[in-house]
């Protein structure tokens, strides 16, 4: 089975776990028997654990790379959007990239899904399924119906024609249109679709003059902006739908998040026998006490804290917009790291790197660096010179020195302080290891 996992998107309704950088799907909520995992990681399990011989692509920005590798590992495929362009441009590059770059043959079947949506194995039985349907080339498309559970707002909806020929696709009604079209058979629209390579690849040629994998890379930012819903799915009239009828959640609000936590309290955190129905995520290593509360997230990180109301945390995303906070924890290829103090001529970083990981080689223009290393072992090159660090080391690097860091079998932890009237994250020059 050839997957194709859409994951974009900034998820600042999950503020203050997720940012521009590290997206809904990387936050770890998922209770397994080694610890917790991400939205990310547990449906790269699940598709593992129905078809271990899956080829699973991501189709995500530039921004998401090192997150997804530090999540997934370097073998998962990832189809990287230049910019956002929607879902049309993203699934036709994805579709670009397995032909052209992974060389799979026009005839070949690819179910596309969202990275993001909470759901059991049942739902990948059905995008098996869906595959296969796809392959035949009985349709030109093939949708997944999910059977609605209430008369949502929020959904679109897969409406099968009175006359039995075709299907009507309706994008968010009101809640008296939905009950309307629940009675009358329609489908929750769950943004699913499964169809062979030549098919977009010609849809690609016809709406974006090219299917060539470089030609829409290199031209991505003046592609159409359009959904594929828009642009493919409701002009098509050779369509089957199938239909799931599992567990199935949107997880993009911290109320719908926390009705599929497992346990109340992910951190360190303490509720008093008077709270009902409070959930605590707390990234921060101090503890958060809650007494008497009733229907309400706590979620506290580096980049901030909220205490809300569940109902009323669906609307955060206006007040997230009118704050300005730099990017304060991200996951990287190599590890993680989380910005411990701010002033106006210095940065004070916590790095972690992964056993046997390492940084690029690398310099800056405009600041000068020093690293202390606190926990693990490992060794650094500094100006084309190896040489192996332990904890107390203490290594500083000027601006314009070429420098990386690699972690030992142990991984490693440093204290970075980056000291210059002008820190920036785009003030870095990558350079091949010596």
């Amino acid at each position: 089975m050839n997957i194709v996992l859409l994951s974009g998107g900034s998820g600042k309704r999950l503020w203050p776990l997720s940012n521009d950088i590290r997206s809904k799907q990387f936050i770890k909520i998922f209770k397994t028997d080694s610890g917790y995992e991400s939205m990310v990681q547990r449906i790269y399990r699940q598709i593992k654990t129905v078809d271990p011989d899956a080829t699973v692509t991501i189709a995500t920005s530039k921004s998401q790379v090192s997150a997804i590798h530090n999540q997934l590992g370097e073998d998962v495929g990832i189809s990287v959007e230049p910019c956002r362009r929607d879902t049309f441009a993203a699934i036709a590059l994805a579709t670009a990239y397995l032909h052209d770059v992974k060389g799979l043959d026009e005839s070949e079947a690819v179910v596309v899904c969202p990275v993001d949506p909470y759901v059991e194995e049942g739902y990948f039985r059905c995008l098996e399924d869906m595959c296969h349907e796809a392959a035949s080339g009985k349709e030109n498309l093939v949708l997944m119906g999910i059977a609605p559970t209430y008369p949502s707002e929020k959904y679109g909806y897969i409406k099968p024609n009175l006359d039995g020929n075709g299907f009507t696709f309706t994008e968010k009604p009101t809640k008296e249109k939905a009950e309307e079209y629940i009675a009358e058979g329609a489908l929750w629209n769950g943004g699913v679709f499964a169809y062979r390579l030549q098919y977009v690849l010609e849809k690609s040629r016809e709406l974006l003059g090219t299917a060539d994998y470089n030609e829409l890379f290199s031209n991505y930012a003046l592609l159409m902006k359009i959904s594929f819903d828009y642009a493919v799915v409701e002009q098509e009239t050779s369509i089957e739908v199938l239909r799931y009828s599992g567990t199935w959640k949107d997880l993009g609000t911290w109320n719908t998040l926390t009705e599929s936590m497992e346990e109340k309290v992910i951190g360190d955190a303490v509720l008093n026998e008077t709270c009902e129905n409070v959930h605590v995520i707390n990234e921060l290593g101090v503890p958060v006490l809650g007494m008497g509360l009733k229907n309400v997230v706590i979620s506290a990180s580096p980049e901030g804290i909220l205490v809300s109301d569940k109902e009323q945390s669906s609307y955060i995303k206006p007040f997230v917009d009118a704050i300005d906070q730099q990017v304060m924890f991200a996951e990287k290829s190599w590890g993680s790291y989380r910005v411990l103090d701010v002033e106006e001529q210095s940065l004070t970083v916590k790095v972690t790197l992964n056993p046997g990981h390492g940084m690029n080689y690398h310099s800056h223009d405009r600041r000068d660096e020093v690293w202390t290393v606190i926990a693990g072992a490992g060794k650094t090159i500094v100006d084309g010179m190896e040489q192996p660090v332990r904890v107390g080391d203490v290594i500083t690097m000027a601006a314009g020195c070429k420098h990386t860091v690699m972690a030992g079998e142990r991984g490693l932890q440093l204290i970075e302080v980056q000291l210059g009237q002008d820190i920036s994250v785009t003030d870095k020059h990558k350079y091949e290891m010596p």
